[in-house]
């Protein structure tokens, strides 16, 4: 399977002229002058930024894990730092962290690069940071049916940093639990400990 980065959104392709116009018009609600030099490929540049941080919506999450594999092993396997980049659906301003995927296999496990694809699949389009914590947990619950599953997301959201109560550097932390991982401390555990590491 392709990366995610060979995808772009076809529908904000499909809809480029309407999508520069109304950045066009925005531009000029919000007091600019469109037909200054540094304005005029403005909308043009919105467009193809679009493409790209929307490309999400053109792949299913629960495709991008793909091939799986059998494997005996059944001891914690940790992919941790994935860096995310995403958009906040309240306000459309950014938001990035970090995504750190636990899982204890039950005789099948994936190529450990499909878990950055997860993440960038259910990342790359409007979301909340709580959403994205429980979609890749359950994906992989349900693709991977392990033992457990555990994801910690952080965030630092420029809805919080940059406007509204500008709380600069202000952190967020989400945790989703599957199997295992909710009925066993000691897991949860060894996963925030080896985290640490």
């Amino acid at each position: 399977m392709a990366g995610l980065k060979d995808y772009v959104n076809s529908n904000v392709t499909k809809n480029r002229e309407q999508i520069e116009y109304h950045v066009k018009e925005i531009l000029k609600l919000i007091g600019e002058d469109v037909e200054r030099e540094g304005l005029l490929e403005t909308p043009a540049r919105v467009t193809r930024m679009y493409e790209e941080i929307y490309a999400g919506y053109e792949v299913n999450p629960r495709d991008v894990l793909g091939v799986t594999f059998d494997e005996k092993h059944e001891e914690l396997v940790i992919v941790k730092d994935i860096v995310y980049y995403s958009q906040c659906e309240h306000h459309t301003a950014p938001f990035f962290g970090k995504v750190h995927i636990g899982y204890l296999p039950s005789g099948k496990i994936a190529g450990l690069s499909k878990f950055a694809r997860l993440v960038e699949a259910i990342t790359r389009r409007l979301q909340v940071q709580e959403r994205i914590t429980s979609q890749i947990a359950d994906i992989m619950d349900e693709e991977l049916q392990p033992h457990g599953v555990m994801v910690v997301v952080e965030g630092e959201h420029l809805c919080m940093c940059a406007r509204g109560v500008k709380k600069s550097g202000s952190k967020t932390v989400t945790s989703a639990v599957r199997g295992e991982f909710r009925s066993n401390p000691a897991l949860r555990s060894e996963f925030l400990t080896l985290l640490k590491q």
